[in-house]
């Protein structure tokens, strides 16, 4: 039981929580912005739905080895962050760990960077094998970098300002990471060798930004003081209970594991085209830059959006659009090879739209969570949930060899137009009392 003294105590230091953080916020937006616009620019030189296939295929061209890609991320991406989220949520500062993480997706692509340059041409199988593993270990580190920038945002920056640091961060990301892909990326894809400065580069900016992490303010009262006592009773075991007790969280978990069907595709569009259409190579600079072009122009609607209207109709709009994309290049099929290479690109505009996607569904789990304590837990669940359909896409990448593309694209905009359905029952935290039961 409780003492009235201790419950008026524990307000107290809630209240003066709430005062530090709101006098850092400014400091800290800035901080954030800055970290994700200066890994943007090294994110875009390994572009998900364009460079790792094409590296791949590079090595060895293969659907079977492509679809273990998806597979590789989402595991180290998803499911780790489940092992790690209690560590998290007791741990009282995280910016050294974010430095930690944001080092270590830095040393992955300088090891390829080094393995490119001596295997490429004696040892391509070799060098596969090399690239599968150490992009499963970046994927594994930038999970718990996801988890950890989450898990920062939600102690360090309000609800309603989410959608700014957004906004910010992804429109001057996209708009610098579209001119290093025009003066560096473009010339060096035309390279033979051209990987080598690719992978390099991206260590560099990822390098950068382990630095930025330093100028974050955490108030020494940041760490919220139900954060001990919830992470105590929250166990790795315990995730099924908060799936059961909260309705909202499993409906959202739905809603993630359908998005799984766009981040399973969309390492096969290019390499589909390529089959299809012909020759691609001159190509992939213009998919990136569409791609990078449609995320910025997003998140000018979606950051604002999500801070006056909430996060669920963003959801519901994004996962929407996400139909578009596996529909179309099916429609392609219909159409001869030079119309169908000549308006391809098309197909990379909702692509554009997966980033930010994946920050607003982390956003919304953010909000759901009915305590700072259990945000990690919230955040890292629903990211297990979006990895578990993943175990799927060795075959998915097997079936459209045989097969071929357009079966498995029409089944993946089923079951995205399904978790839109889906995902008009959320609720949205901040107008109505959200389903939860406190641990």
């Amino acid at each position: 039981m409780i003492s009235s003294k201790q419950i008026l105590e524990n307000n107290d230091k809630k209240a003066s929580c709430h005062t530090e953080v709101a006098a850092c916020e400014p400091r800290n937006i800035a901080c954030l912005v800055a970290y994700q616009v200066v890994a943007r620019i090294g994110w875009i030189f390994k572009t998900e739905t364009v460079i790792m296939p094409a590296v791949l295929d590079a090595c060895v061209a293969s659907g079977l080895l492509r679809g273990f890609l998806p597979v590789l991320n989402r595991v180290g991406t998803s499911l780790f962050p489940l092992v790690v989220a209690p560590i998290i949520s007791r741990t009282k500062s995280i910016r050294w760990l974010l430095v930690a993480t944001t080092l270590g997706l830095s040393l992955c692509f300088a090891v390829l960077s080094v393995a490119w340059s001596y295997l490429l041409n004696d040892q391509p199988f070799i060098l596969a094998m090399i690239f599968l593993g150490t992009y499963g270990l970046f994927s594994t580190i930038n999970g718990c970098n996801q988890l950890l920038v989450a898990t920062l945002q939600g102690r360090l920056i309000s609800a309603g300002r989410r959608g700014r640091v957004l906004v910010l961060s992804v429109t001057s990301g996209s708009v610098i990471a579209i001119i290093a892909a025009f003066v560096a990326l473009g010339p060096w894809l035309q390279e033979p060798n051209g990987f080598i400065n690719i992978f390099a580069a991206t260590s560099l900016f990822f390098a950068a930004a382990a630095v930025i992490p330093f100028f974050f303010k955490e108030p020494k009262n940041s760490f919220p003081v139900e954060s001990h006592n919830v992470s105590k009773t929250v166990s790795s075991g315990s995730f099924l209970q908060l799936l059961s007790r909260d309705r909202s969280l499993s409906r959202l978990a739905v809603v993630a594991a359908c998005f799984s069907a766009v981040l399973i595709l969309f390492p096969h569009y290019q390499s589909f085209a390529r089959e299809q259409f012909g020759d691609t190579t001159r190509s992939l600079l213009t998919w990136i830059v569409v791609q990078n072009i449609a995320t910025g122009l997003a998140s000018l609607v979606v950051g604002p959006l999500a801070d006056s209207r909430g996060n669920r109709l963003v959801v519901i709009g994004l996962l929407g659009c996400c139909t578009a994309t596996p529909l179309f290049v099916a429609v392609l099929t219909m159409v001869s090879p030079s119309t169908a290479i000549q308006w391809f690109w098309l197909a990379y505009l909702p692509l554009g739209f997966n980033p930010i996607m994946l920050r607003i569904i982390s956003n919304y789990a953010l909000e759901l969570a009915p305590t700072t304590g259990l945000q990690p837990h919230y955040v890292s669940l629903v990211g297990g949930s979006m990895a578990l359909p993943f175990v799927l896409s060795p075959a998915v990448g097997w079936g459209i060899d045989v097969l071929g593309g357009v079966p498995f694209f029409l089944v993946g905009a089923g079951i995205i137009a399904f978790g839109t359905l889906v995902a008009f029952g959320l609720p949205e935290p901040r107008n109505s009392q959200v389903n939860t039961q406190e641990t």
